[in-house]
């Protein structure tokens, strides 16, 4: 009878032990999915902002722009360019890394850029903002457009001599994170640039530009953001 009470008594303990572990195991369960829901986050994942065949969440003069092998094409190389024109995306960003490539046809006064944290001018063809530009002897370099029309940040020529592919597809990338914005060309950085202003706005649309001037052509493709907290 002692024996079968010990057996008895055992099976109990060991029943409460298992049951034991299973609460303490849903528990540390529901702390890490509280977790998971709390801590901050480290960004969205990476989206396109362009599907390579509509201007779906973009808005500009479609006369100027066009899609063309699954890439935006501003301007033409068959006659001038009457003025700057920008495609814009209807939505803001903030703090994000862009990543796309480009292309810019129509020789040595051939222009472009990729504007970051900029906005329209009401009833104008013109924008407001940051720069990445394209051109010779602008290229790599970060622009204020519309605003303080000047150079913010001059990318050193020889770097941009070796890494650019002139009337090739280059990557550009463009990291905007608070003050700081950073830009890169075909993996290598070319400008590092802090804002020191507080009045100027960190948060804006993203547009591509043709420039006014001879005919040429500007070539956008494999447009991806990663919004960034």
């Amino acid at each position: 009878m002692r024996k079968t009470g010990n057996k008895t008594i055992c099976s109990r303990l060991l029943c409460h032990n298992h049951l034991s572990l299973l609460k303490e195991a849903m528990f540390t369960r529901i702390l890490l999915a509280i977790a998971a829901l709390t801590l901050p986050s480290h960004g969205a994942e990476s989206a396109k902002l362009f599907d390579g065949k509509t201007f779906k969440g973009w808005e500009g003069n479609v006369k100027i722009f066009r899609i063309e092998q699954g890439a935006i094409v501003g301007g033409t190389l068959k006659e001038r360019i009457a003025r700057n024109e920008f495609l814009c995306t209807k939505k803001t960003y903030k703090n994000f890394i862009l990543k796309l490539e480009v292309k810019l046809l129509g020789g040595p006064k051939a222009n472009a850029g990729i504007q970051i944290r900029t906005k329209r001018i009401p009833n104008h063809h013109e924008v407001i903002g940051y720069q990445a530009d394209m051109g010779q002897g602008w290229w790599g370099s970060l622009y204020d457009e519309s605003r303080r029309r000047t150079t913010l940040a001059k990318a050193d020529a020889a770097v941009i001599k070796k890494v650019l592919k002139p009337g090739e597809w280059n990557r550009y990338e463009i990291r905007c994170e608070g003050k700081r914005i950073r830009l890169f060309i075909n993996g290598t950085q070319t400008v590092d640039y802090t804002e020191p202003d507080p009045k100027i706005p960190l948060e804006g649309v993203i547009a591509v530009q043709i420039h006014g001037g001879p005919p040429s052509e500007a070539w956008y493709r494999r447009l991806v953001i990663k919004e960034l907290p």
